[in-house]
Formats: structure tokens, C-alpha cells, sequence
């Protein structure tokens, strides 16, 4: 599996753990209904999960993480 491919997924698998739970915690502690309950969900999951990016560098493709609560950007792999 490329890095990128990897990016992708590690980005698409950290956003559902924050929306998913996001959404029932919204529908249950707030009186939102409709459309707006997915809508917030997005809104703090898209900011509260971390970042993957896979970048070309001299050495290879690298895989690096950025997040609200890590200081800086880490490389993963």
C-alpha cells in the first residue's frame, strides 16, 4: 500500500472516530435536530481529528501527522 493510499485511509478512519461519536453527543446533549446534528458533528470532527499527508522528499515518501493537541508536524513512518 502506497503512503498516499495510507494517508487516505488513516485520514478517513480518524475523522469517523471523532464524528461518529461527535453526532450521537450532539443529538443527545443538545436540541438540535435535522440537519444541523451532522452538520456540527462535521464542523468539530474535521477540527478535532488529526491531519495524515504523504510528502516526496530526497530520502522517499514520507508520512507525516499534524494534530491540534501535538505540537508540530510528526513523521509517521
Amino acid at each position: 500500500m502506497s503512503k498516499r493510499t495510507k494517508s487516505f485511509v488513516y485520514n478517513l478512519l480518524s475523522f469517523a472516530a471523532f464524528f461518529l461519536p461527535l453526532q450521537v453527543a450532539v443529538s443527545y446533549f443538545t436540541t438540535l435536530h435535522g440537519i444541523w446534528i451532522p452538520m456540527v458533528a462535521f464542523v468539530f470532527g474535521t477540527i478535532l481529528a488529526p491531519k495524515f499527508q504523504a510528502v516526496r522528499t530526497k530520502d522517499g515518501e514520507k508520512l507525516f501527522m499534524k494534530w491540534l493537541f501535538v505540537k508540530g508536524v510528526k513523521e509517521i513512518e
